[in-house]
């Protein structure tokens, strides 16, 4: 497994949410390309989740995206965990599966929460370890996810994109690049967007997220329940502009609107997108 195969690119996709389950079956939307599930809804035997899943899934790509497998923690791997996971990409074959590059938990306790890790090189060797293993277990290279931040550790050694960016090159998976965390973290941690973007290596980064935030004014709180701000619009331009197609999604866990609001915000970012996809 090498980063050297070509990058899919499966268009401009949603989360996909209980909310909109009737009106994309009814609907079939043409604007949508594809479709993110949030892993753990769908690791069950049956039910409503399943019947929506399957019947969305013979019309629209699918990947699955993940909150709990605790790549960073000290615990030893949830090897059942990996098993009801590889059930379900089993199940529905999606494009790839993701989870986030951070701990969950400690002693078995989750603590439902993404929670950063320390940036030094020992964390890169333990994580990057981690997912190897993940990967040998479920027999395909996965992606990890930038987090939004709020907290450092005294004993960082390095930005958060050159610890993102060895992990992935150590454990050979790639990158799902959440812009709005960036933007997030960036003012949280008072640097510049462009120089995560400038730290990542293009060929590692397969998916992008976008996403709305909370903002009190001296601290931004990655959320899902707002639209996309103007400048996470524009830190996106950016970001196409330097790493060229990537398949792009939006999440919305909170205040979830009609469908075609969100549909609107897809369409956005398909425009926003369009001058630097079409030259590559």
């Amino acid at each position: 497994m090498t980063p050297a195969q070509s990058k899919p690119f499966l268009g401009f996709g949603l989360g996909l949410r209980a909310e909109h389950y009737q009106d994309v079956l009814e609907r079939k939307p043409k604007n949508i390309d594809w479709f993110e599930i949030l892993s753990e809804n769908y690791m069950i035997d049956g039910g409503k989740p399943l019947y929506f899943l399957d019947a969305i899934r013979a019309d629209y790509p699918m990947v699955m995206h993940g909150v709990s497998m605790s790549l960073g923690s000290a615990d030893k791997l949830d090897f059942n965990y990996l098993e009801q996971l590889k059930a379900l990409i089993d199940r529905i074959q999606p494009r790839w599966f993701s989870d986030h590059l951070c701990w969950t938990g400690v002693d078995h306790r989750n603590m439902h929460d993404l929670l950063p890790l320390p940036y030094t090189e020992e964390a890169v060797v333990h994580v990057a370890d981690r997912i190897s293993r993940v990967q040998d277990f479920i027999g395909s290279q996965m992606l990890i996810e930038n987090l939004s931040s709020y907290i450092t550790y005294c004993a960082d050694a390095m930005p958060e994109w050159e610890f993102l960016s060895a992990v992935a090159e150590r454990a050979d998976c790639y990158l799902l690049l959440d812009v709005n965390n960036i933007y997030v973290s960036s003012f949280n941690h008072h640097y510049d967007p462009v120089d995560y973007l400038d730290g990542v290596p293009v060929d590692r980064v397969w998916q992008h997220h976008l996403a709305g935030h909370t903002n009190d004014g001296n601290l931004i709180i990655d959320t899902h329940d707002h639209d996309i701000i103007d400048p996470v619009w524009q830190l996106y331009a950016e970001t196409a502009r330097r790493f060229g197609p990537v398949s792009t999604m939006i999440e919305r866990d909170g205040n979830i609107p009609e469908l075609d609001v969100v549909l609107a915000e897809l369409d956005q970012a398909r425009r926003i997108a369009a001058p630097y996809y079409q030259s590559s």
